[in-house]
C-alpha cells in the first residue's frame, strides 16, 4: 500500500489508521496495467457502472413500489405518471437490465477469445460465472415485479421446471410459490430477494476485482506482464480510455431510454396479470433465450431442466476442457474459427428461443444444442492437441514497439 503521500494531515492520520486512500492509490491508480489493453477491455467497468445505475434507480423504484398482487401493476403504472420523472427511473431499470446483460455478454466472449479463464485466472473466471448466475436469479425475479401477464406465466413456468426433479422437486416448487399457485406469497418472496441479490453482485464484483488485482489482468496478446516496460499505471491511461468508453455507451445506452424504451419488452406485459388467461406464446426476457432454446430442444422434462444447468455449469470448468496452452485466439488461426462458429450458434439459439416450439424450429434447436455441448465437450480438448499455434512474442513491449516500427 505504498505511494500514497498527502500535506492533509486529516487525510494523513486517517490513512494511518484506516487505509483507504492508500488502497486507491494502489487499486485504482498505480495498479500495473498490460500496456497493450484494447477497447474489448472497457466492458467490465462498463458493467460496473450499470450496475451503480441498477442500485440508484432500484432503491428510488422501492420507494414507491407495492409487492401485492392487487396493487403491483397499478403501483408500476403510477410511478409510469405520477411520481416526478417516475418514468425515467423506470425506464434507466428496465433498459438498464438488458444493458447489463449486453455488457456481461460481450465481457464474457472476450474472456473466451482470449483465453482470460486460463491458469492462474481460473477463480477469477469462476467468481464471473457466479455474479452472471445472480444476475440471472435477479434479473427472473425482477421480471415478476411488475405483474403483468408474461411475468405471471413466466414465473409459473420457470418455478414449475424444479418439479422435474425426483423426491424433492414438488418441495422446491411449493417453497418458491409460498403455496401451492404463483400468488401473493410468491411475489412478496421474489420482491425480497430481488432487493436482496444486486447486494450480493456488489459483494461478487469486489471479490472479481480483487481477484484480478491478485492476477493482474490478461491482454490480446496472452503473454504475461515481464517488468515495467509491459506494464502502464491504471491511472490516467486507462481511466481516460474507460471514461470515453462510458461516453460512448451512454448514447447507446440513453438512445433506446428516450427512443425505443419498450424495445426490448413484451407488449404482454402492459396487460395485468390473469391466471384464466395464458397468452399465446409465453417467452422469457431476450438474455434467458439460448437457454431456454436448450430446455426445450430436450423432449424430456428433467432431462432438458439438466441440460439447461448444464450449459452454465460447464462454463465453471473450461480452464481445463481447453487443453491448449496458449491463450489468446489470435494465435490460434484454427481457434478462432471456431469460435466465430460458436458465437454465431450461441445467436442462433437466442432466436430459436423466441420462437414457438413447433415445425423446423424444434430439430434446429436439437442440433444447436449438440453444437453448444460437442464446442467445450469435443473441439476444446481435441483443438489443444492437434492445432498448432503461431509464435508468441517475446514480451508485450517487443510486439507493441514491433508494431510501431
Amino acid at each position: 500500500m505504498s505511494g500514497f503521500q498527502t500535506n492533509n494531515k486529516v487525510i494523513s492520520w486517517l490513512d494511518e489508521r484506516l487505509p483507504i486512500f492508500s488502497m486507491m492509490q494502489h487499486s485504482a491508480i498505480d495498479y500495473p496495467t498490460p500496456r497493450n489493453l484494447n477497447y474489448w477491455w472497457n466492458f467490465g467497468s462498463l458493467a460496473a457502472f450499470v450496475l451503480v445505475i441498477m442500485l440508484l434507480t432500484g432503491i428510488f423504484l422501492v420507494m414507491n413500489y407495492s409487492s401485492h398482487t392487487s396493487l403491483a401493476f397499478d403501483s408500476v403504472e403510477r410511478i409510469m405518471r405520477d411520481v416526478n420523472y417516475g418514468w425515467l427511473i423506470r425506464y434507466l431499470h428496465m433498459n438498464g437490465a438488458s444493458m447489463f446483460f449486453i455488457l456481461v455478454y460481450v465481457h464474457i466472449f472476450r474472456n473466451m477469445y482470449y483465453g482470460s479463464y486460463k491458469a492462474p485466472r481460473e477463480v477469477l473466471w469462476w467468481v464471473g460465472i457466479l455474479i452472471f448466475l445472480a444476475m440471472m436469479a435477479t434479473a427472473f425475479m425482477g421480471y415478476v415485479l411488475p405483474w403483468g401477464q408474461m411475468s405471471f406465466w413466466g414465473a409459473t413456468v420457470i418455478t414449475n421446471l424444479f418439479s422435474a426433479f425426483p423426491v424433492v422437486g414438488q418441495h422446491i416448487v411449493t417453497l418458491l410459490w409460498g403455496g401451492f399457485a404463483v400468488d401473493n406469497p410468491t411475489l412478496n418472496r421474489f420482491f425480497s430477494l430481488h432487493y436482496l441479490l444486486p447486494f450480493v453482485i456488489v459483494g461478487l464484483v469486489v471479490v472479481h476485482v480483487w481477484a484480478l488485482h491478485t492476477v493482474k489482468s490478461n491482454n490480446p496478446l496472452g503473454v504475461e506482464m515481464k517488468g515495467e516496460a509491459d506494464s502502464i499505471p491504471f491511472h490516467p491511461y486507462y481511466t481516460i480510455k474507460d471514461l470515453f468508453g462510458i461516453g460512448l455507451f451512454l448514447m447507446f445506452f440513453l438512445g433506446f431510454v428516450f427512443w425505443a424504451p419498450n424495445f426490448f419488452g413484451e407488449p404482454d406485459n402492459y396487460i395485468p396479470a390473469n391466471p384464466m388467461v395464458t397468452p399465446p406464446h409465453i417467452v422469457p426476457e431476450w438474455y434467458f433465450l439460448p437457454f431456454y432454446a436448450i430446455l426445450r430442444a430436450v423432449p424430456d422434462k428433467l432431462l432438458g431442466v439438466l441440460a439447461m444447468f448444464a450449459a452454465i455449469i460447464v462454463l465453471f470448468f473450461l480452464p481445463w476442457l481447453d487443453s491448449s496452452k496458449v491463450r489468446s485466439a489470435k494465435f490460434r488461426p484454427i481457434y478462432r474459427q471456431f469460435f466465430w462458429l460458436f458465437f454465431a450458434n450461441c445467436i442462433f439459439l437466442g432466436y430459436l428461443g423466441g420462437k414457438p416450439a413447433e415445425g423446423w424450429y424444434v430439430p434446429a434447436s436439437q442440433i444447436a444444442t449438440v453444437y453448444y455441448f460437442a464446442h467445450f465437450l469435443i473441439l476444446l480438448p481435441l483443438l489443444g492437441k492437434v492445432e498448432k499455434p503461431k509464435a508468441l512474442p517475446a514480451s508485450i513491449s517487443a510486439a507493441v514497439l514491433k508494431e510501431k516500427a
